[in-house]
């Protein structure tokens, strides 16, 4: 018994030995198990140094052994839409001028054209990373394409693309965490249209009946005013069952005007909402509520009347103020009108605000720059004046206190604009929807398109436009937009 141990240990052990060298020598051979080499980061000839140093940072900061070997590539291109899974963003790249500049476009090739340097384009630009935008600079287009219209388009997106076979399980939780750069999309970006007088009566009163639709109006704009987020008017006429052609009363129909536009703001600053009486004034306030929009510069009461509308949209946080300074029609009690400007009040309101860490907006209802002479173009409001009162002064004056924005409602021609010490002034928007197309300053407006994001303002756009003696508005077309642009800033302060 012994004796036959004796011989099958060896054996065994004979057994064992070779199938060990077979197991590790089939291993050493096919780099697997204890001899496998550990997957690789292999970079695509695409890779830029920075880009190069950023992976570094990502793959090597942890000592990371990867299973598997990845390659990674990036692009840039002028389209976001079609992200694989494996695609990350890391940078945007969009072109600006100067703020007072008239251009709005450049036509590209390719990206590398825009961002070598090393171009001949008529349009004077420098591209900056997004995250650098601001409403000082002007935002142009790339090929047509405005890049706060969808976020998909108009700048230089740059990609980077990993290929691995095990990319969920290893490449993913890495870069997820390592690229959590945040960019401006329709889901963070808020989005308001500021428009200037509205005020459906009189002669569109007359149109109204001959027309029977009051869609007829907002016909040109409406599929462009709601489009944004938020769109905002200043109404100066009440909604009243005793509208006629010879008085600045709405008749009730017109209430669809406004809602085709989806309006969500209305401002009550103007001289003639009580025209038409208390009762109606108060009714139409009513009838904002029951429609979901927001009320700012006018109340019921006073009280009412005085407070800020406070706008938490989009992880954007703006107090929008707005009084009446000298047109008439406030309120000092308990009966309705627009806000009255008070010192005192507007120096509390705006710190208050700014205390929150808000975006403050400031709408003043100013004295009116008259100007109704003539058939023929006139001038006279393009700067900002009045028939009376410092008109540059009191706007700047609104800035020094600290408000990041202010704007003129009262002007029934658009005025000029300019940036001032922190902020961007418009002195004057002009008219919206009215019914003097005889003079054609009052047959005008400005159309503000704000982008804010992450609490500042990303950019203001400036869309002009124009009605006729049909009294249906629309937008400028370009050459119109571009003369009727370049005389209102060659007359900025």
């Amino acid at each position: 018994m012994r004796n036959r141990r004796k011989k099958v240990l060896p054996g065994i052990l004979l057994f064992f030995l070779t199938f060990l060298t077979v197991f590790l020598g089939v291993q050493f051979l096919t780099k697997t198990g204890l001899f496998k080499e550990p997957g690789k980061v292999i970079f695509d000839e695409s890779i830029s140094s920075s880009e190069a140093e950023l992976l570094d940072d990502i793959f090597n900061e942890n000592d990371v052994k990867l299973d598997s070997d990845v390659t990674i590539s990036s692009a840039s291109s002028f389209n976001l839409a079609n992200l694989n899974d494996n695609d990350y963003l890391i940078d945007i790249k969009v072109p600006v001028t100067d703020y007072y500049s008239l251009e709005t476009d450049i036509s590209a090739s390719s990206p590398e054209e825009l961002l070598s340097g090393n171009h001949d384009f008529d349009v004077s630009f420098e591209m900056i990373d997004i995250n650098e935008l601001s409403f000082d600079k002007k935002l142009l287009s790339i090929n047509n394409d405005y890049f706060l219209d969808d976020f998909n388009k108009g700048a230089v997106f740059r990609v980077l693309s990993f290929e691995s076979d095990k990319f969920n399980e290893e490449i993913k939780p890495l870069v997820d965490e390592g690229f959590s750069r945040v960019f401006p999309n329709k889901d963070n970006t808020l989005s308001m249209a500021q428009t200037g007088v509205t005020a459906l009566s009189r002669g569109m009163y007359t149109k109204l009946n001959e027309v029977e639709n009051a869609s007829y109006f907002s016909e040109g704009l409406k599929t462009y005013l709601s489009s944004f987020d938020l769109t905002h008017t200043s109404n100066e006429a009440s909604f009243s069952d005793y509208a006629t052609s010879n008085n600045i009363c709405s008749d009730p129909r017109f209430l669809n005007t406004l809602l085709d536009i989806g309006l969500d703001i209305v401002e009550l600053t103007g001289n003639h909402n009580l025209d038409c009486g208390d009762d109606d004034a108060i009714n139409t306030i009513d009838i904002y509520n029951s429609n979901k929009i927001k009320v700012v510069g006018g109340g019921k009461n006073a009280d009412e009347a005085a407070k800020p509308l406070v706008l938490n949209e989009k992880g954007n946080n703006i107090t929008f103020l707005a009084y009446n300074l000298s047109t008439g029609g406030a309120t000092d009690d308990d009966t309705p009108g627009a806000n009255r400007y008070d010192e005192e009040n507007a120096v509390f309101q705006i710190s208050t605000a700014k205390e929150r860490g808000d975006f403050v907006i400031v709408d003043i209802q100013y004295y009116e720059c008259s100007a109704y002479v003539s058939s023929e173009e006139d001038t006279t409001c393009d700067y900002a004046d009045s028939a009376a009162g410092d008109q540059v002064g009191f706007f700047r004056h609104l800035i020094d206190l600290g408000a990041d924005l202010v704007v003129g409602t009262s002007a029934h021609q658009p005025q000029t604009f300019e940036l001032y010490g922190n902020g961007a002034i418009y002195y004057g928007l002009g008219n919206l929807f009215f019914d003097q197309a005889w003079w054609p300053g009052t047959s005008r407006s400005l159309i503000l398109e704000h982008y804010f994001y992450n609490g500042k303002l990303l950019q203001t756009r400036i869309k002009p436009t124009v009605y006729d003696t049909n009294l249906q508005t629309s937008l400028m077309d370009e050459d119109l937009r571009d003369w009727f642009l370049a005389r209102l800033i060659n007359e900025r302060p």
